[in-house]
């Protein structure tokens, strides 16, 4: 009943959003950058903390310091969406609101290497999912792959709340419905992918810290991958990595080979969902450690290369034509 009396409280809200919205401007308007043509509203995964903050109030106010370490990060995130900061503002605000999540899940206790390398993880997938968030529907199918794979490991590894897992994908469900179509009603704007960054995060980090296997890891390496690979080739074209750009392997697909983008964010999810189940069944087989991972890391970034490499071939002889 709880979570019936949550769907349709979050349904209301993200209409009345919209709604909102609307009334008050704050929406996308395309550009030159842009994966889409429409004007279109901008934020709508302000139902992802609102989910969290309905979770904490709904199954004993769990977890408050970091639910106002989620605050913290949307709300700065949120007013970025209407006029944009600066981005020392937002990448402090990250720090703080990683410092207060990494001392509620008590990470001081490790070496300090071990606690400036989850620092520079954490802070890099913030930022990794917050520029993948391009195109309708790609936020939103891989949240709920990931929350998905968190809620059956849950089963059998209790190592988060199933309650909030629920509810978060509650709320992705009815976000995609807004968001995954040709013709989206809403983005999620930075307060969205964020906000959901923050508590995948959550959600790893806690993982890897009850199980001890780091393998775990590879439960975001397609974001990981496809981030870290552009942001290098970036680098050795001597671009300015924190100007947006269109150069990620899924704005290749979705602008110049023409896919839909609810086409590339389900093969976005599909792989990640396929690298997940491997990674849970070596891990159950005892066929994962560290060296494995290395090597998996390596494979899953020479085929990436490799993909992109033949797509943007494609590209460019189909309009040398």
């Amino acid at each position: 009943m709880l979570y019936l009396i949550t769907f349709v409280a979050l349904t209301i809200i993200l209409l009345g959003y919209i709604k909102i919205a609307k009334t008050l401007n704050i929406v996308d308007r395309p550009n030159s950058r842009s994966s889409h043509h429409d004007i279109t509203v901008r934020g709508g995964g302000i139902i992802f903390p609102i989910a969290a903050v309905l979770w904490h109030f709904l199954y004993g106010h769990m977890a408050l310091w970091i639910i106002l370490a989620l605050l913290l990060v949307a709300v700065i995130s949120f007013i970025d969406d209407i006029i944009l900061l600066s981005s020392g503002i937002r990448i402090l605000i990250h720090i703080i609101a990683t410092t207060i999540l990494l001392w509620q899940i008590q990470i001081f206790d490790l070496p300090w290497y071990s606690v400036f390398l989850i620092y520079i993880v954490i802070l890099g997938w913030i930022n990794a999912f917050n520029f993948m968030d391009g195109i309708n529907g790609i936020t939103g199918i891989y949240g709920l792959v990931s929350l998905s794979t968190f809620l059956w490991m849950n089963q059998s590894i209790h190592f988060f709340s199933s309650e909030l897992l629920i509810t978060l994908i509650l709320s992705t469900i009815i976000f995609l419905f807004f968001n995954f179509r040709l013709r989206a009603k809403t983005f999620a704007g930075d307060v969205g992918s964020v906000s959901l960054a923050f508590l995948l995060a959550w959600g790893l980090i806690s993982l890897i810290l009850v199980t001890g296997r780091v393998e775990y890891i590879l439960f975001f390496a397609v974001y990981g991958i496809d981030s870290a690979v552009t942001i290098l080739l970036r680098l050795a074209r001597r671009e300015n990595i924190f100007k947006a750009h269109r150069t990620h392997l899924y704005q290749f697909l979705s602008n110049e080979y023409k896919w839909s983008h609810t086409k590339v964010a389900l093969i976005y999810g599909l792989i990640q969902l396929t690298i997940n189940i491997t990674v849970i069944l070596s891990i159950t087989n005892n066929w994962m450690n560290f060296f494995v991972l290395l090597f998996s890391i390596i494979v899953l970034s020479a085929a990436y290369l490799i993909i992109r490499y033949k797509i943007q071939k494609a590209i460019n002889w189909k309009y040398s034509y």
